[in-house]
């Protein structure tokens, strides 16, 4: 960035584009921008496989390319076009351009474009489009208009997650042939939640503590006591496995009954639909009762819509906005039964401990492998834990694991009242990384987006920096980073505690503003000590006089190297880098020396512009 006084976004005027270097995907066609934009009609994006020029527009050009225009026909129409082929022309979809600012994503997968809007990626999805024959090799993004001017602001493009991908090719049923022939492959905790849930231990034996010995061939159907516990009133013992003999009752009937606990839904003939509802009423399943009386009633007004033999439908009239695909709200579950079954221990089958601290709560082992994977394997598949009835974890934080814990049995993070929220939100994110709770680790980022302050930037960092699901999160932070640069090098010594890559990404960030690169060569010596004091280049100087480089910065003397060249020293002024060139840094960091020379001639030829030292 120049001296120049800078716009806090990007115009766009008709009929032209902006290209960026950095605006670019990692992995040709597959990638997601998001940004903020504000326009009276026609946000329009374009993704090419190569740059194009500023004078650039969509409609005359030649190159493969998708086109994505929100708010088309005067703000009225969303509309997809592949190489200037319109292909989607779609109005009233929920998605239009606004005279302020508004957040929008949109993002790319092996033909598949998703777009979506608000400041959370990959969430609020509102449209999807296949393309049948693919463009998996665009991966440049630029920002366009059509008859008007339109301003972007907060541009970021971002890598597809395996996660995303899962979750786009099975919203479109498109066959992983990768994911079945590597069944070897390291296990990803962060699955798609929309093929996990209940219905995965419909009739299965995996965790089930009951079953039932149904119709006159005895077949017996396994099932699961917290589950059934939850829907309706079933003769459970006290003994550690249950059996309910119904023999009057035929296998379709009672497999309709669990497939509407389990799932929310189930299918039925007409003429057994009263059987089904005897059923319900047997194990007090109040709402399946009330549908069948529903149905039935609507079969005796309407004799002639229901052909004898009919397939009927049944489904659980959920009450609730669904928070997730895992959590019951759409099932006939009492969520309130649910919250209190940890606190008394209602059919709990595992005791959890955290090393150092006594028993921290009775779990069901179900409910645990709902939520997290990992949880699953340890649970099902022979470890250790699968046959005992405790799981001991070390190296976890109590407040967080039961606070975890809480959202399991309940859906929803509740930490306002806690002393210290920042604190547990951080090591809640990290819980749920290790335990690949997605819901759980999305609402952690969320909330710490919306609280994200100058101060707290350097922390998160710390922390988010080498896990991948973060990207997003880490992202933010070292845009702000960025804009704050003076503040956050100089208010506190926190940012010398951050990886090379992170503050070497920071440093190369479009967004970095700062008032003058004297400040960047102070951050990054101070960085090279890690100490508590700040250190600006003078001080540092004066240190070399009794020290060598080595002692001084230690392992971090090769990164500093690495760093470096990342100062503009031509835009110091000439009496400043003379001072430099004498400096022991010049003399002991050989680097150092070199880039100082190399600005002083570039000085000297006279090629700098006043007011230049100013990013």
């Amino acid at each position: 960035m120049d001296g120049k006084k800078q716009k806090k976004y990007l115009t766009v005027a008709p009929f032209e584009c902006a290209w960026r270097k950095e605006l670019r995907f990692r992995e040709a066609g597959r990638g997601c921008v998001a940004f903020e934009a504000f326009a009276h009609n026609d946000v329009t994006v374009v993704f090419r496989e190569h740059v194009g020029s500023q004078n650039y527009h969509y409609k005359m050009d030649n190159s493969p390319h998708y086109t994505v225009i929100i708010g088309s026909h005067r703000n009225r129409r969303l509309k997809i076009e592949v190489d200037g082929k319109t292909v989607v022309d779609e109005a009233g979809i929920g998605l239009c351009c606004s005279s302020a600012f508004k957040s929008y994503w949109i993002s790319i997968c092996d033909g598949l474009i998703s777009i979506g809007k608000g400041q959370f990626p990959f969430q609020n999805l509102v449209f999807q489009w296949l393309d049948s024959n693919p463009n998996c090799s665009v991966q440049y993004v630029g920002l366009s208009s059509w008859d008007k001017h339109v301003g972007y602001r907060n541009v970021n493009v971002l890598p597809l997650k395996q996660n995303h991908i899962s979750l786009w090719k099975h919203l479109n049923h498109i066959e992983n042939e990768q994911d079945e022939n590597d069944e070897d492959e390291p296990e990803n905790n962060s699955e798609s939640y929309d093929d996990w849930g209940l219905k995965n231990f419909l009739e299965s034996w995996d965790l089930s503590d009951m079953f039932f010995v149904v119709g006159e061939e005895e077949k017996v159907v396994p099932a699961h006591r917290i589950i059934l516990s939850l829907s309706g009133s079933f003769p459970f013992s006290s003994s550690s496995e249950d059996v309910i003999q119904i023999p009057e009752v035929a296998y379709p009937i009672l497999h309709a009954l669990l497939q509407y606990i389990y799932t929310g839904r189930t299918e039925i003939v007409e003429p057994q639909l009263g059987f089904l509802k005897d059923l319900g009423q047997q194990f007090v399943v109040i709402s399946l009762v009330k549908q069948c009386e529903e149905v039935i009633d609507r079969v005796k007004l309407n004799k002639k819509l229901f052909d004898l033999g009919k397939t009927v439908e049944i489904s659980h009239p959920c009450s609730r906005p669904q928070r997730c695909a895992v959590f019951p709200f759409e099932l006939p579950i009492n969520v309130q039964k649910l919250k209190e079954s940890i606190s008394v221990g209602s059919y709990t089958d595992v005791d959890i401990y955290i090393d150092g601290h006594d028993l921290v709560a009775r779990c069901h082992k179900l409910i645990l492998s709902l939520w997290s994977a990992p949880f699953m394997k340890m649970c099902t598949n022979g470890m250790c834990e699968s046959k005992s009835s405790q799981i001991i974890l070390r190296d976890v934080s109590f407040e967080a694991f039961t606070t975890m814990l809480e959202f399991m049995y309940s859906g929803e993070l509740n930490v306002e009242d806690t002393v210290d929220a920042g604190r547990l939100l951080i090591q809640l994110l990290l819980l749920a990384d290790q335990f690949g709770v997605a819901p759980l680790h999305q609402e952690c980022c969320k909330i710490i987006l919306e609280c994200l302050s100058v101060d707290s930037i350097c922390p998160i960092l710390q922390v988010v920096s080498p896990i991948s699901s973060c990207e997003l999160l880490k992202e933010t932070c070292e845009r702000k980073f960025s804009r704050h640069f003076d503040y956050c090098t100089t208010a506190s010594s926190n940012f010398v505690l951050l990886d090379e890559a992170t503050l070497g990404g920071i440093l190369q960030h479009p967004s970095l503003t700062v008032t003058s690169e004297e400040r960047i060569l102070d951050a990054i010596l101070s960085w090279g000590i890690l100490t508590n004091e700040l250190y600006g280049w003078e001080a540092v100087d004066e240190l070399l006089i009794s020290s060598r480089p080595e002692l001084l910065f230690g392992d971090r003397l090769k990164s500093i190297e690495a760093l470096l060249p990342l100062v503009r020293f031509p835009l110091m002024s000439l009496s400043l880098l003379k001072k430099l060139a004498k400096s022991n840094l010049s003399v002991r960091i050989p680097e150092f020396g070199k880039l100082v020379k190399e600005a002083i001639r570039y000085n000297d030829s006279g090629m700098t512009q006043p007011g230049d030292n100013q990013k």
